[in-house]
């Protein structure tokens, strides 16, 4: 899988060769895969092989380990060959971070408790922001009543990737008590916890992440089961906490772009291999010796590879912003957050719309088998939120810099 947009690196890294192993070996049979729509225990297999599982779980007090920005290139180069194991991975990655939006950073509750334990896949989601709240208005919510020094914990939540596969449970939910949220970690395996797969219907993209729905009837967790809790008020929020949100929906960016580049990849070769579809109905009149159909195919190639460029130049910034802000911790303030959070928001806008224009126009170019893939996959990873939402929410940041951005995306 040969990436479009960058030269590959001379003398490239460990770390380096081993992304590209893994997403040459998932492109093989990516398509297979996709159609076949079932829980990701091989794929997770690979991840742990590789060492990327563990490369990208954020140990205590972040001072080593990959940073935020090495670990979206990781997320972007996997999901040029299966965006369903970069959502997986992204998500994995994100919540391993939740005791550092917490400001719990001493907490390490992302591997096993005894030497030797392997390092455990997380799934879930934070439970708060408005997609949280959507979420919630759609499939029900979580409920964690304090009970004899713990916890008892009630309710239904959708997972969009990681059910099957999981090894814990990172959850934000509903304090009966006191109405704020209480992020939890909880074992799949516990008592009470029942999980079943999304009907085949509901899984038109990422069919191979896992999505799910998780049941929790009278879970009881231990003290040690909480990991933080996030205000009800977001005006008392730590600005880390704010963080959480705008972290999950700019790695799902991440696994987007990955998707058009995948997309475009596959495109390339199936067109350098003859495999084209009819002539594009366009026309340029300033042909320099291209027949009519090349000259059409190169602009409509051009267009959409500078669309991609554009939408990951403004995602890397975004990310070098999201990293710096990750990096400063407990020094983080309220305006270091709202200037993240305008350039996370301006990047959802423009990837939400450039990738699936770039995925749904490639099918008109090439025809290969699996091509339709990355355009099902790219609408259900950014068609989550609302463009218009994202747009008004950017115009009132800059016509009205003192409200900030009120949309927490992710």
């Amino acid at each position: 899988m040969t990436d479009l947009l960058h030269s590959p690196a001379s003398g490239a890294g460990p770390r380096e060769r081993i992304v590209r192993d893994l997403a040459d070996d998932l492109a093989l049979d990516a398509v297979e895969r996709d159609r076949a729509g079932v829980p990701p225990f091989e794929e997770t297999a690979r991840l742990r092989e590789s060492g990327l599982l563990t490369a990208l779980t954020v140990p205590p007090g972040a001072e080593h380990g990959t940073s935020w920005e090495d670990a979206g290139a990781v997320v972007r180069t996997v999901a040029a060959a299966d965006s369903s194991v970069a959502e997986l991975l992204a998500r994995h990655h994100v919540l391993s971070r939740a005791c550092h939006f917490l400001e719990a950073p001493e907490r390490d509750f992302a591997s096993g408790t005894r030497p030797g334990d392997r390092t455990w896949l997380l799934a879930g989601d934070l439970g708060a922001g408005p997609v949280a709240e959507s979420a919630r208005a759609r499939h029900g919510g979580l409920t964690i009543t304090p009970f004899r020094g713990g916890y008892v914990l009630n309710g239904r939540r959708r997972l969009s990737t990681g059910v099957p596969v999981a090894d814990r449970l990172v959850l934000g939910a509903v304090c009966s008590a006191t109405g704020d949220t209480r992020v939890v970690l909880v074992d799949p395996d516990a008592e009470g916890v029942e999980t079943d797969p999304l009907p085949e219907h509901e899984r038109t993209g990422q069919r191979a992440g896992g999505a799910g729905l998780v049941d929790f009837q009278d879970v009881l967790l231990g003290p040690e089961a909480l990991l933080g809790v996030v205000e009800g008020d977001e005006y008392r929020r730590a600005p880390s906490t704010a963080l959480a949100p705008l972290a999950t929906g700019l790695m799902l960016v991440q696994v987007a772009l990955g998707t058009a580049e995948g997309a475009l990849a596959e495109a390339r070769d199936a067109i350098l291999a003859g495999h084209r579809v009819h002539p594009l109905d366009t026309s340029d009149d300033d042909l320099v010796g291209e027949s009519a159909d090349e000259a059409d195919l190169l602009h409509t190639w051009g267009e959409l590879a500078t669309s991609l460029h554009v939408a990951s130049t403004v995602a890397d910034r975004a990310g070098t912003a999201m990293g710096a802000a990750l990096r400063r911790g407990r020094r983080l303030t309220a305006a270091d957050r709202a200037e993240t959070a305008v350039l996370v928001v301006t990047t959802e806008a423009v990837v939400a719309e450039a990738v699936p224009r770039i995925t749904a126009r490639v099918l008109e170019l090439a025809d290969t088998p699996g091509l339709d893939r990355h355009w099902r996959n790219a609408r259900v990873l950014v068609g989550r939120g609302s463009s218009a939402r994202r747009f008004r929410d950017i115009g009132s940041h800059f016509l009205y810099p003192s409200r900030g951005v009120t949309t927490a995306p992710g």
